[in-house]
């Protein structure tokens, strides 16, 4: 099942509504920020959970999963088509997470461009289910990985299991661009 799309499909549902995540927070008998954290496709929600959301914005759970798990040959994301998604709520982090793949599809990778304006990061690391791949298109960043920095420039890439802490950090001038591959299943499950 394509969760990314189900998050930007809850997330659309809701702005469509003109409802505020603590709005529906409140009527789902859920917390605020784990909302947040389902919008952004921090957390999934278990299936209790997608029930209460579904009923707080007026809609069933079929109708919020029809057609995820659907899988086309292939999906063409062009570059004015990119959807861009909230993956970080901190006011100081201001990069931009581009979705490359945001079309329904059952997928075990999630493409992103990250652009990171200088002087930014995720205000501490953090980890999540699978596996990821970096690789800095433009510009020079840092990366922490369990307390451990490493500087990455341009053409540089990386692999690393994310169920590590990890975040990059760019304390440059100039902003970075960095593509960002990360799978929902670790190795232990492949």
């Amino acid at each position: 099942m394509n969760l990314v799309e189900l998050a930007q499909r809850i997330k659309l549902r809701r702005l469509d509504q003109r409802l505020t995540i603590e709005e529906v927070a409140v009527r789902a008998g859920l917390t605020r920020s784990w909302l947040s954290k389902v919008e952004n496709f921090r957390v999934t929600p278990s299936l209790p959970a997608l029930g209460k959301i579904a009923n707080a914005l007026e809609v069933s759970v079929s109708d919020l999963v029809a057609g995820l798990d659907e899988r086309p040959k292939f999906v063409v994301i062009r570059g004015d088509a990119r959807q861009v998604v909230q993956r970080d709520q901190s006011p100081k982090n201001k990069s931009i997470y581009e979705s490359l793949a945001h079309s329904p599809m059952d997928r075990t990778m999630d493409p992103f461009l990250i652009t990171i304006p200088g002087g930014v990061s995720r205000e501490q690391a953090l980890a999540h289910e699978g596996e990821e791949f970096l690789f800095v298109q433009s510009g020079s960043v840092q990366f922490e990985y369990d307390g451990e920095l490493v500087s990455l420039r341009n053409g540089d890439s990386l692999y690393f299991d994310a169920t590590i802490p990890h975040r990059l950090i760019n304390s440059n001038k100039r902003p970075a661009q960095v593509l960002c591959v990360f799978s929902r299943r670790s190795h232990e499950s492949s």
